[in-house]
């Protein structure tokens, strides 16, 4: 694990790049980076509006550039610092490609106060699928378990 120096460098690093992101226009205030063994495997900046990207968020975004340089599509001995505690789509896509520890700066909530909130789709969770805004309905349920088998 990395030492509280190091932490906090690599904190700051990802803080001034979200800054920089967002004065440059390029994105939202979000960074992150992955890092391995004191080293930056992955730099993401949130880039949804500059690519037309919804799934573009900063932890996706360094996700993939540390699988794509590490050779790999899990994330084994890394760590994850991010400028902001990760939405659930971010979330899902850690828990996938799980690092060692995951070092966040704001919260959600503290997003949500400047306009980025996430609590639509934490509700849409607990509502069955057929009543949720955008409802979705199973079909060809039994045809599709052949693709499991195969």
């Amino acid at each position: 694990m990395a030492s509280k120096d190091s932490c906090e460098k690599f904190r700051r690093q990802a803080i001034s790049l979200a800054l920089k992101n967002v004065r440059s226009g390029a994105g939202g205030p979000f960074a992150a980076l992955i890092v391995r063994a004191g080293r930056v495997m992955g730099r993401g900046t949130n880039r949804v509006t500059s690519t037309n990207d919804p799934t573009a968020h900063a932890e996706i975004v360094a996700i993939r550039e540390a699988c794509s340089v590490l050779q790999k599509f899990q994330l084994a001995g890394c760590e994850l610092y991010t400028t902001c505690e990760p939405c659930l789509m971010c979330l899902g896509a850690i828990y996938w490609a799980p690092p060692a520890r995951i070092f966040y700066a704001g919260t959600g909530d503290e997003a949500a106060a400047a306009g980025f909130d996430d609590k639509l789709i934490y509700e849409e969770l607990h509502r069955s699928a057929e009543k949720r805004r955008i409802p979705s309905t199973q079909i060809l349920h039994e045809e599709s378990l052949a693709i499991f088998e195969a």
